[in-house]
């Protein structure tokens, strides 16, 4: 029986740490002035030898009095306290901030709650640099506990408990339960990296099923500690080892051990595990092509938002299965597939095609990598949308549901909301019209950070980018005494608003008729389209009066040719007054029967003899044009 070497499924740099050193190697680029590192980046002294070679030195705590201004000051992936940073920009030294997005999240944590009033639990080595910067997060304040031996006997009521993101998960089980049954108010944040998790499932997992076992990371790494600890107690033939050439030679050469296991901690680079691999291969007889499939396997690291390239090797209605040159196949599911609802995956692929895709899952419960077409495409389309923001370009929607406020738009998978008020110029009552229609629009709010993508569109700025255009198209033809066409669009108590080529006149209530008009609306209507005669017009101050009136001829003008006096003449009672009633004759041209010109009898007041709307003949007594008064007689014709 061949013996064999087994790799961890987790095992080598974690995300936070990779994060780190690029970032580091990286700085080395940007930067001419000098470089250091506050402390050692990470607890690999490999790596820090690395960095010493590419011009990045390493600073003590105690010595940040001796940086000068533009230096430039890295800080590590373990984290460092409120008041170092404070000392840094006090410095005016150029800051990068390596820190672990997941350690900065304790620091938020802490910092959140302490002010909040509660006290600080946290769970880890009190001397590790990563518990030493959260507790400057909380004015050093917290309660630090390895694992709930060393706490007080009198804990607070209101605490907040938190842990190092390296700390074995039994630990911290055990201070959460004492925290659990002592204090009365509890926040418990289990920060235990995943890839901590990870890394010590795997790493307890294999020691279990193998002979010997070999931990591969510096000895001043916690977490690689912490999987030789987990690997020691499930394999009695458990090694540690910072390099290569500590390999022991027994574990070479000892033929009874046919299974030998490998983990590295998350601070160890790829080149320390592959160098102990070649070591390995070296001097345990195994099958060549396995062992180096076992390195290819290894030189092949993945993680959540990579982007992969694989050949689809088997397609069904419900997914595809690629191979992306690593360990385990990956799956591709028809919902991250495309956008499109109405393809299927073989509309869109066939066997033997070659296509890229992210990856949202290193492994699930089947085994497979899990991968994502729309979540690439997610990432384009989010950014093209970013362009369309920033340089106000028009996109092309479908409108997906009505919501209260609004309407929900579809663009290639990204959500964008659309207020009612940015649908049209006008109100708009039925959001419901618009579902399953497709819009023009522009967008007038792009927020995109981690915790959410905040997208709203307009229609109504397209149509008022629109009205201003024809508006003043329109300004710039338009002159005063012109006669033009228009569309009744509003009515007011004082008059009429109508549209003229979209720019808005006012028809004024006495601009309607020559004759008395009460209310606009007992001449027109919304909607009527109508000639008017421009007889005022402010460009500079965009204002247009209309006269509906002025392209009649004046009433009064040949009044006495059409009413000459001592003729009989029909009209109708339009109003009262103490001294007797106007008949208009026609529109704009009323004539006074004086009240004691009304009946042969005594009246009092006209309405004891007439009423408004009363048709009557009268005789015409005398026509003054000039005063534009007609007197009339009713009397005279009886």
């Amino acid at each position: 029986m061949e013996r064999q070497i087994i790799l961890a499924d987790y095992a080598g740099f974690c995300f936070g740490v990779k994060r780190a050193v690029d970032t580091a190697i990286n700085s080395a680029d940007k930067f001419s002035s000098n470089i250091y590192t506050l402390g050692p980046l990470i607890h690999n002294s490999n790596v820090v030898e690395y960095l010493k070679e590419s011009g990045i030195s390493k600073i003590d705590l105690d010595d940040i009095h001796k940086l000068k201004e533009n230096d430039t000051v890295i800080i590590r992936s373990h984290g460092v306290s409120q008041h170092i940073i404070h000392m840094l920009q006090d410095k005016n030294v150029n800051i990068i901030d390596a820190t672990c997005p997941y350690v900065a999240s304790i620091h938020k944590k802490v910092n959140y709650y302490s002010q909040l009033g509660y006290a600080i639990i946290l769970v880890g080595d009190k001397n590790h640099p990563e518990v030493i910067g959260v507790n400057g997060w909380c004015n050093n304040n917290a309660i630090i506990s390895k694992d709930g031996e060393d706490l007080p006997d009198k804990l607070p009521n209101k605490v907040c408990i938190v842990s190092q993101t390296t700390e074995k998960q039994e630990n911290w089980n055990k201070v959460l339960d004492i925290v659990t049954r002592n204090c009365k108010e509890i926040v418990a944040f289990n920060t235990i990296c995943n890839a901590t998790s990870q890394r010590q499932k795997s790493s307890e997992q294999l020691a279990k099923k193998v002979d010997a076992m070999l931990v591969i990371g510096s000895r001043e790494s916690s977490n690689t500690n912490k999987l030789y600890e987990i690997c020691s107690s499930n394999c009695k033939n458990t090694v540690f080892i910072e390099n290569a050439d500590e390999i022991p030679s027994w574990l070479l050469s000892d033929e009874k051990l046919r299974k030998i296991g490998i983990t590295a901690g998350a601070s160890t680079p790829d080149w320390i595990i592959k160098e102990a691999l070649n070591k390995m291969s070296e001097n345990v007889k195994n099958d060549f092509n396995e062992q180096l499939e076992y390195m290819e396997q290894f030189d092949k690291q993945i993680h959540v938002g990579a982007i992969v390239k694989g050949e689809i090797i088997s397609i069904n209605e419900k997914e595809a299965y690629l191979n992306i040159g690593y360990k385990a196949d990956a799956l591709l599911p028809l919902s991250e597939a495309t956008f499109d609802e109405n393809k299927g995956l073989s509309d869109l692929f066939s066997i033997g095609d070659t296509i890229e895709a992210k990856v949202i899952s290193i492994r699930n419960e089947d085994g497979y990598v899990v991968l994502s077409r729309v979540e690439m495409e997610r990432t384009e389309n989010l950014k093209f949308l970013r362009e369309v923001f920033n340089e106000k370009k028009t996109i092309d929607v479908l409108i997906k549901e009505a919501v209260n406020g609004g309407v929900i738009a579809n663009y290639n998978g990204i959500r964008i909301f659309i207020p009612a008020s940015h649908l049209d110029l006008n109100h708009v009552d039925d959001l419901n019209a618009f579902v399953g229609k497709k819009l023009d629009i522009t967008l007038i709010e792009f927020e995109e950070n981690r915790k959410k993508t905040r997208i709203v569109g307009s229609k109504r700025e397209l149509l008022k980018a629109e009205k201003e255009k024809l508006q003043e198209a329109t300004w710039n033809k338009l002159e005063k005494d012109q006669v033009v066409e228009g569309e009744v669009k509003r009515l007011t108590s004082f008059g009429a608003f109508v549209d003229i080529e979209g720019v808005d006149g006012l028809l004024h209530v006495s601009e309607i008729s020559w004759g008395r008009v009460n209310k606009p609306s007992d001449i027109l209507t919304i909607g009527d389209k109508i000639s008017v005669k421009i007889i005022d017009i402010d460009k500079e101050n965009k204002k247009l009066s209309l006269s509906l009136k002025a392209l009649t001829k004046e009433p009064w003008e040949d009044v006495e040719v059409k009413y000459p006096a001592d003729n009989i003449v029909l009209g109708k009672v339009v109003r009262f007054a103490d001294f007797g009633a106007f008949v208009e004759l026609e529109p704009g041209v009323d004539g006074l029967v004086h009240i004691s010109e009304i009946s042969h009898k005594r009246i009092e007041k006209p309405s004891d003899e007439l009423t408004i709307g009363q048709n009557v003949k009268a005789k015409i007594l005398d026509v003054n044009k000039e005063a534009k008064k007609i007197a009339l007689s009713i009397k005279a014709v009886e």
